[in-house]
């Protein structure tokens, strides 16, 4: 900004410095009339008279006439004009208007002081250029790789963020697994509990009826033994002829042609009980080797997914630990690439936007010194080769 209002006060002075000449042109030819020269001449003293001739000499000089020779401080006013303009320096401008109004000790000596300036700034901003140089370049480099751990470390927290969620659900999946696994062992235990309470009944029952009907099928075949017995012993007894009955067919001795149906059909009573034992018994031991079967299946299947939810927490646990760290990691990451940030807008004025390059400053600097030595050297007697 500073530049460019420097560029635009430079141009307004040259347009200044043209109106300049064409006034001083119309000045000249005002005081060079007889309504001011002669009647200067003829009326006025002759100092003041010899001030109006040697002013009318300087505007003549300062339009670039050839009417009067220039002095040492016209010349270097004229090269520095001229080289203002060339260069473009306000600076330059600015030393060759004052090169005509301060005295000739005064001007030497501003024009020294100037190039001893204008040679410490160079050598300062030669130091500057390179610690800008040396400045930008860490910060770059500072910058680049900021940026790059904070995208690192950016996709390390999404990634442990999602891996933690997903153990987390998992983990509640297993949970709930060995939940089911829990309530299916004690509803199986319950049952079998129950199952073998009703099996252990029913065989109990059936060795109960069997104890039975073996001491029913016993009675009936002692006494139909001892009835036989009977009728044999009474039929050798009788003596004087005894008439039997008329409603009687032969001797009594009792349900012997049913007997063999009766105690035929205990028996297969007591092979019914004696077959609903055994097929009880069977069922009971195969519910139980399944009940087994099962509570070990259970067991290793929840052992299994015990283990496995274990391992999920204890990977949980890691990736949380990892998670917190990765977060406080990236905050300070990300807090010192705003601090680089920072100081490369902070760099920015004095190392980046300058307006010119350090090479295009370095070259302008050294005309306006050149440009002032040579100043020296009109005003020293010594003109331009």
């Amino acid at each position: 900004a500073t530049c460019e209002q420097k560029a635009t006060d430079f141009e307004s002075r040259q347009q200044l410095r043209a109106e300049e000449l064409e006034a001083i042109t119309k000045a000249i030819e005002i005081i060079s009339s007889g309504e001011v020269s002669g009647v200067a001449e003829a009326h006025l003293p002759a100092a003041f008279a010899q001030r109006a001739r040697a002013s009318t000499g300087v505007l003549l000089q300062l339009r670039g006439g050839e009417e009067a020779p220039m002095t040492a401080q016209e010349r270097a006013a004229a090269f520095l004009s001229k080289q203002a303009l060339s260069v473009k320096s306000s600076m330059l401008a600015r030393i060759a208007d004052q090169v005509t109004k301060d005295p000739f000790v005064k001007v030497r000596q501003l024009i020294k002081d100037l190039l001893v300036r204008l040679i410490d700034e160079a050598n300062e901003e030669a130091s500057h250029h390179e610690w800008c140089e040396r400045e930008v370049a860490n910060n770059k480099l500072s910058r680049d790789e900021l940026t790059s751990q904070v995208e690192e470390l950016t996709a390390k927290v999404d990634e442990m963020d999602s891996l933690e969620k997903q153990l987390e659900t998992e983990i509640k999946e297993l949970s709930e697994q060995i939940a089911d696994i829990d309530e299916s062992v004690a509803k199986a235990t319950k049952q079998r509990a129950e199952e073998k309470a009703e099996n252990e009944m029913t065989i109990a029952d059936a060795k109960g009826a069997q104890v039975a009907v073996v001491e029913a099928t016993k009675v009936l075949r002692e006494f139909y033994a001892k009835a036989s017995s009977a009728t044999a012993l009474l039929q050798g007894r009788r003596q004087a002829p005894f008439e039997e009955p008329k409603t009687w067919d032969s001797a009594y001795q009792g349900l012997q042609g049913e007997s063999g149906g009766v105690i035929g059909m205990l028996e297969v009573i007591h092979s019914d009980f004696a077959r609903l034992e055994a097929e009880t018994a069977v069922a009971e031991g195969d519910a139980a080797r399944r009940h087994h079967k099962f509570m070990d299946d259970s067991a290793v299947d929840k052992a299994v997914k015990d283990k496995e939810m274990r391992h999920k927490g204890f990977k949980r646990e890691s990736t949380l630990r990892i998670l917190r760290e990765s977060k406080k990691e990236l905050e300070a990451t990300h807090k010192e690439l705003e601090e680089a940030l920072a100081y490369y807008e902070k760099l920015k004025p004095s190392c980046i936007d300058t307006g010119l390059s350090y090479k295009e400053r370095v070259e302008k600097r050294q005309a306006e010194i050149q440009s002032l030595k040579e100043a020296l050297r009109i005003l020293g007697g010594e003109d331009l080769p």
